[in-house]
């Protein structure tokens, strides 16, 4: 028998898991994602001086934010009070486009795993939407976990 869902009661119906009784610790995710593009769209992201701004600065905004959010996004999320929400927008390492990065923190009974993936899909999108008039073709790709700690699951790393 395989692993279980936790969002699912014995009769198949959808429900937040009960995390009541477990202890409070110091809980921490990392979430990745990158967004490819034409590489006059990347000098130009690159560049902060597109007719919207700063586009990266303004996704790594929007990524907080959203990491804010993530319990009105995901139905079955716990609001969680985060200690801390970093995002990164940089260049990949490939030339190819721009690679976001997200940490999320908090001391609590469940993890942040969400609230860092969240964190990076938002980001992600907020690129795609000040950088679409210059190249439409752009794409999202590789938003990850890539490592979680905390909790009574403890550590987990994404393979290499």
């Amino acid at each position: 028998m395989g692993p279980t869902l936790t969002h699912v009661d014995a009769d198949g119906r959808p429900r937040m898991v009960d995390v009541s009784a477990k202890a409070e610790t110091a809980r921490e995710a990392r979430a990745e994602g990158r967004i490819v593009m034409a590489p006059e769209t990347l000098a130009l992201a690159l560049s902060g001086g597109g007719r919207k701004g700063d586009v990266r600065a303004v996704a790594e905004i929007a990524g907080v934010m959203a990491a804010k959010k993530t319990a009105d996004l995901i139905p079955l999320c716990h609001p969680l009070p985060l200690d801390a929400a970093v995002v990164s927008v940089e260049p990949s390492a490939d030339g190819s486009g721009l690679t976001v990065n997200a940490v999320t923190r908090t001391t609590g009974r469940t993890g942040v795993e969400m609230e860092a993936l969240t964190a990076v899909s938002v980001a992600l999108l907020t690129l795609y939407d000040m950088l679409k008039a210059a190249d439409r073709g752009m794409t999202i790709e590789g938003v990850r976990l890539m490592a979680k700690s905390g909790g009574s699951s403890g550590d987990w790393m994404a393979a290499a």
